[in-house]
């Protein structure tokens, strides 16, 4: 979705009128990324840095802290000065972390301040290319005729791919057995190899697989048919239930208590970096198309509507940390 003008021209007015768009950002922004530098977030991240910091004209610097599957980044931006100089590239993981383990040392609703969403991504229900099942309804009735014996796997408990598989045997009422491997990557290895009977890797993961013909998409988790799939169905339109819907999502946060005028002058400059048609096309190709929130208010609404859904999916996933 490209920002209107009208929306731009208001904010921008509306900053004017503060002086903060004068005087912010004057000196280098900071961006932490709490994943491994290489992998598909850090990669969108910078390539989103390049262009953000042609439009603030300031370096931006994207710092990947790493550890406790991403809680020693967002501590280290929760205790930063809460100045508009240091971001975290905040997404649904903090939320599901924090419904896997209520005693995290952080709280992501109320630590952070939703600053602007930046992409968004489902899973795709996918089988290995010689697999029987040639539709998802196929999947769950042989499921039912061999309660027990089918398996799907996942980088880990509370990963995409765990809860998307979690939710899908729970509300198809399956008997069918997890197996956590030692990361996403190893996902499609284990279908290839027949270890695995279905998967719901994220579609950045999946799409290659499948356009090469080694994996068939039999639906996905995301809100519509997917541009790079429009043939796959959607989980929640086949059987009516919005908990089906489950996308990944990435953005900016900022620490809590800075100032909403800061907040919406990098909503604005990153509203502008997202609109531009390269970064979008970057994004497309990582299997993350832009997604964008049309203020930080709308953003906070958004996550705290994702939080409450997420709270029901690990819920019913009946996920617990490690």
């Amino acid at each position: 979705m490209k920002p209107s003008r009208s929306i731009v021209a208001v904010a921008l007015f509306a900053l004017a009128a503060t002086g903060v768009a004068q005087t912010y950002p004057a000196k280098p922004v900071h961006i932490v990324v709490p994943f491994a530098a290489g992998g598909g977030l850090d990669v969108s991240t910078r390539q989103f840095g390049l262009k953000l910091s042609e439009i603030i004209r300031q370096p931006v610097v994207v710092e990947n802290k790493v550890g406790a599957a991403g809680v020693l980044g967002a501590m280290s931006v929760r205790t930063a000065a809460p100045d508009g100089y240091t971001f975290l590239l905040g997404s649904n993981s903090p939320l599901i972390q924090k419904h896997l383990n209520p005693d995290l040392k952080f709280d992501p609703m109320a630590d952070f301040a939703p600053v602007a969403n930046m992409a968004s991504t489902p899973t795709v229900l996918v089988v290995r290319a010689e697999h029987p099942a040639r539709s998802m309804q196929e999947v769950i009735e042989i499921a039912k005729k061999n309660p027990g014996k089918m398996n799907y796997g996942s980088g880990g408990i509370g990963t995409a791919a765990h809860l998307a598989g979690a939710s899908f045997v729970t509300l198809a009422g399956l008997d069918a057995v997890h197996v956590p491997l030692r990361g996403s990557v190893e996902i499609t290895a284990s279908l290839l190899r027949g270890d695995t009977d279905f998967a719901f890797p994220v579609a950045g993961t999946a799409i290659p697989h499948v356009k090469s013909g080694k994996l068939r998409a039999l639906a996905t988790t995301s809100t519509q048919p997917m541009k790079q799939l429009p043939d796959v169905p959607t989980l929640a339109a086949t059987f009516k239930n919005d908990l089906y819907i489950q996308e990944s999502w990435f953005g900016l946060w900022a620490p809590a208590k800075t100032p909403a005028a800061v907040l919406k002058a990098m909503h604005a400059a990153a509203w502008k970096a997202l609109a531009d048609p390269q970064l979008q096309q970057q994004f497309e190709a990582a299997g993350s198309p832009v997604a964008t929130s049309e203020s930080p208010e709308a953003y906070a609404a958004f996550v705290k509507s994702e939080n409450a859904k997420w709270a029901k999916i690990v819920k019913l996933a009946n996920a617990k940390s490690e």
